[in-house]
């Protein structure tokens, strides 16, 4: 537990005076009797609103005390520091078309890739990792980071159909690019996974590849989607109805884009496959980098607020009833 404004709680000092106030106000103002001898005074017993008589400015020092706290804003959190790990900076680059939800792989190819990317993610705990996605546009579904927990809720989310349709592997790419080229990391690495063409987007696959390797990024690409023909679901009026469907995947720009960067082309043509793909990318180098670590602060005052405010509510019933003096 920490405080966003600690000086506030010297306001505590106060308490301390006004209780030093509250004595000698009593002793000031309390009745006096002269009697000869208080024999006959000694077993009179004493009741209970005699016992509870201080109660009230008890509960409004608590009041007093609560009210501070508050003020000092209390917040639970972790503190900060430098982690030096190992790992590399990856950004997946996944094809979000509606080509994805042919199913020759199991559900489908993006539940599929979804599926496997989301095991490669959790298997390498020290790695920068990011994610973008595309069709028709692209757009960064998560910046790198090493909060893998966010990352893969975010990857959960995806789904077709969320851009317009399309493929745009060039604008994907260079979005992709975009996002690791300023890594500090010595291996800088893209993930890019579709089943289709370039058919759409002002960026030319090529050119994108010509990027990456100006910035020393190396780009894997996998082509997914089995070879012949794929079943894929149509929705009619008369519910959703199966098609055989040609695959069609220009592998050619896929490994060019591989060759120029320095990486490598693979074929997914099943489920199994494409996870023997991702654990032969698995086995890439890793670099050391700083990774500076926090959690994110929450205010804890009300708490402190509502036994604040309960503690009023009873001085204030207890002064003007059960423990009403008259003067």
């Amino acid at each position: 537990m920490i405080f966003a404004q600690p000086y506030y709680l010297l306001l505590l000092l106060l308490i301390l005076p006004i209780t030093a106030w509250y004595i000698l106000r009593r002793k000031k103002h309390h009745a006096t009797l002269q009697v000869s001898n208080s024999y006959g005074m000694e077993k009179v017993s004493k009741t209970w609103k005699t016992r509870l008589q201080h109660l009230p400015f008890i509960l409004r020092m608590i009041v007093l005390a609560l009210v501070v706290v508050v003020l000092a804003r209390p917040q639970s959190t972790n503190s900060w520091q430098n982690v030096t790990t190992e790992g590399i900076d990856i950004m997946l680059t996944l094809d979000i078309s509606s080509s994805m939800l042919a199913e020759d792989l199991k559900p489908n190819r993006l539940e599929a890739a979804k599926s496997v990317a989301s095991n490669f993610i959790a298997g390498r705990p020290n790695d920068n990792i990011g994610l973008v996605v595309f069709a028709a546009e692209s757009f960064t579904q998560c910046p790198l980071t090493t909060d893998h927990t966010v990352l893969l809720n975010l990857f959960g989310s995806i789904k077709s159909g969320l851009v317009e349709d399309g493929t745009a592997i060039g604008l994907g790419l260079a979005n992709a690019i975009s996002r690791i080229k300023d890594s500090q990391a010595k291996s800088k690495v893209i993930i890019l996974l579709t089943d289709g063409t370039n058919n759409r987007g002002d960026i030319d696959p090529i050119t994108a590849a010509d990027i990456a390797r100006t910035f020393g990024v190396r780009v894997y690409t996998i082509g997914v989607g089995t070879k012949g023909k794929a079943p894929y679901p149509f929705q009619t009026a008369y519910g959703v109805q199966y098609q055989n469907i040609d695959v069609v995947i220009d592998e050619e720009p896929l490994r060019q884009i591989a060759a120029i960067t320095g990486g490598e082309y693979y074929r997914a043509t099943s489920n199994s496959s494409l996870k023997n793909i991702y654990n032969e990318i698995d086995k890439l180098e890793k670099t050391k980098f700083n990774v500076k670590e926090y959690s994110k602060k929450n205010e804890e005052f009300r708490l402190f607020a509502l036994l604040a405010l309960l503690a009023f509510v009873a001085e204030f019933i207890l002064r003007h009833t059960l423990l009403r003096r008259i003067p």
